[in-house]
């Protein structure tokens, strides 16, 4: 797949739905808000061919704006996979480009205190250019706590990205924001939640400790 190629998937919306990554009921989302629809991106990213098509596609529409990293960094474990399988497809992208380098992916992992660190002796220098990577992105509130993260270790946050926004445009960053698909879900703060004022609990299905 090269460059600028539209992505081989029909749809990203139909892909979720065909693995049953595309949920409907009463969930408390890693951003803290509820909401009656989750996109459970591991039921994807766990079948590689798809984790690549996706990447490939999200890729291409980076590079053909000039992205071109040298890092793909992850929050986990929401995009512990997407992360590899972006930098996979930066490679074999970027593959023929003279002077190429390959592109590592890392992932930052939560401390005792909830926040951000990249460990396991990885390190990144001073300007290196890297990509923020996330599954799903709701508030952008993870993928921004990363980049604030590699702002502070000297790297150059080139862009962020993710498979859904489903922010309805409300997810704002400082870098250019590349998503597959666009949606506009509702969500709710709990006190305001219709499904609990109707006496639903909520299920927290994602990774966040919150």
């Amino acid at each position: 797949m090269k460059s600028g190629e539209s992505s081989t998937l029909a749809s990203v919306e139909a892909l979720f739905k065909s693995v049953d990554a595309w949920q409907t009921g009463h969930f408390l989302l890693s951003s803290g808000l509820h909401s009656d629809q989750y996109m459970q991106c591991q039921r994807i990213l766990q079948y590689p061919l798809h984790g690549m098509n996706l990447a490939l596609a999200l890729a291409a529409k980076m590079i053909d704006a000039g992205i071109k990293p040298k890092v793909v960094v992850g929050p986990a474990l929401g995009a512990v996979h997407l992360e590899v399988y972006m930098a996979l497809a930066f490679n074999q992208l970027l593959n023929n480009e003279a002077g190429a380098v390959q592109v590592r992916a890392v992932f930052a992992e939560r401390n005792d205190n909830q926040d951000f660190v990249i460990r396991r002796g990885i390190e990144l220098a001073q300007g290196e250019p890297v990509v923020v990577v996330e599954d799903v992105t709701t508030t952008g509130g993870s993928a921004r706590k990363v980049v604030d993260l590699l702002g502070t270790l000297g790297a150059e946050v080139l862009a962020v990205g993710t498979i859904i926004d489903r922010s309805g445009g409300t997810a704002k960053f400082d870098q250019p924001f590349f998503a597959l698909e666009k949606l506009n879900l509702q969500t709710f703060q709990a006190e305001c939640c219709p499904m609990c004022a109707s006496g639903s609990q909520p299920v927290k299905p994602g990774s966040s400790k919150k």
